[in-house]
């Protein structure tokens, strides 16, 4: 069996063919297999979103923030994963989460 590095990055090759119907499949796959693979989640979310299906796509993002709480990256890209769902109140606080997660890393930052 592949590792979950592996799945996903013939996940990511299918995309880049042009396969995204199989690209999504292989991801699901591997993120019900590893519920707490990132990088899964992550791609899941833009590949829902440009799909349409922006209620899945929110979700993955959101698991993207609660997997990885501290990276500032993560809340943006909820946020504009919210915006293209038409969720402004929601994209807005990710925005700010996005911010707050910045400051509080270059804070970590000057006190080392």
């Amino acid at each position: 069996m592949s590792t979950a590095d592996q799945r996903y990055d013939e996940a990511i090759a299918l995309q880049q063919a042009g396969k995204l119907e199989e690209a999504v499949a292989r991801l699901e796959s591997l993120v019900s297999d590893e519920p707490h693979y990132v990088l899964a989640h992550a791609a899941l979310s833009v590949f829902y979103s440009k799909q349409g299906r922006h209620d899945e796509a929110v979700r993955h993002a959101k698991r993207v923030c609660e997997l990885d709480p501290d990276d500032p990256f993560s809340y943006m890209a909820l946020s504009i994963t919210c915006q293209k769902a038409g969720r402004l109140g929601e994209a807005e606080e990710a925005m700010q989460m996005a911010i707050d997660k910045q400051w509080a890393a270059h804070r970590k930052a000057a006190e080392a």
